[in-house]
């Protein structure tokens, strides 16, 4: 029984690491004054930055057609018995709401469409840990028991250096964007696979990073306790055009927890990046098969 990989752009694997790692990977859609563009096929990291710094343009994301998808697991379905799709996690999109029922309605028992609760630097793992399984040759069946039995296995943590795209996208209101930015306010927030949620605030670049490396630190303390013991976490950095600083915050992972590895750094996904704006940095950890 062969069992095809998908995800989507969210996982922060890109077109061409997807043809290197023999998987799919589904562009998210953005809306950009009123054209779709694609992530990786019509619009770079680059060009999305552009556009988002311009300041007056309209951007928002968008579900992936099912049509499309549909496309893709039907040519899939050509050369595998079964496919595990994973896209990203259902509490900050409606697109695996979406997918689950359009796969158990036109794919029943070929399409495995999996709420792993990840995003970006995480979803990525997840991704990379469905395929060794698929090599080891675990069925459709058993990749979806253990994507689904280690879904929480994941904490996120992001600084966010401006408050101007959290206000426009109706995340705080304009007033506590004008206050934050008057104080110099930099909020943290957190991923633990649901919603973007605030987790602290802080006013420097080093506050921010060590409420988010003393944040994973209790997290693998106490949730993720048992899993470091057996060797099973890992750590990954990601950003948004703020690349000079995650390697520096890379090399401090790596001072502050010398046992585990940082396996990721990697830009976030644009989904979240057109929440939270240019600038941003973070952390995560994550159990790996």
């Amino acid at each position: 029984m062969k069992t095809a990989i998908v995800t989507d752009s969210n996982s922060d694997i890109t077109q061409e690491e997807a043809k290197q790692l023999g998987i799919r990977v589904v562009p998210m859609p953005f809306l950009i004054d009123g054209e779709q563009y694609y992530e990786d096929i019509t619009l770079t990291q680059d060009e999305f930055y552009k556009k988002l710094l311009a300041g007056d343009a309209q951007i928002s994301t968008s579900q992936p057609s099912t049509y499309d998808v549909g496309e893709i697991w039907t040519e899939l379905l050509k050369d595998y018995d079964k496919i595990i799709y994973i896209p990203m996690s259902s509490g900050l999109s409606e697109t695996c709401h979406t997918l689950t029922r359009y796969a158990e309605t036109e794919f029943p028992g070929k399409v495995y469409v999996i709420d792993n609760q990840r995003i970006s630097i995480t979803l990525r793992q997840s991704v990379l840990d469905a395929i060794k399984l698929a090599n080891e040759g675990k069925t459709a069946e058993e990749i979806r028991d253990y994507l689904l039995a280690t879904k929480m296995q994941s904490s996120i943590y992001i600084m966010v250096d401006t408050l101007k795209y959290l206000k426009k996208g109706g995340r705080i209101t304009p007033a506590v964007a004008m206050i934050g930015t008057l104080l110099k306010i930099k909020p943290v927030l957190q991923i633990q696979g649901f919603k973007l949620d605030q987790f602290a605030k802080v006013r420097k670049l080093a506050e921010a990073k060590k409420v988010m490396t003393d944040a994973i630190a209790h997290d693998l303390d106490t949730r993720f306790k048992d899993l470091r013991a057996q060797g099973k976490m890992a750590l990954a950095v990601a950003h948004t055009m703020n690349f000079e600083e995650v390697e520096i915050f890379k090399k401090e992972l790596e001072e502050r927890f010398p046992d585990l590895r940082v396996v990721h750094v990697d830009p976030l996904s644009l989904s979240i990046s057109c929440h939270i704006g240019p600038g941003a940095l973070a952390c995560a950890a994550f159990s790996v098969y």
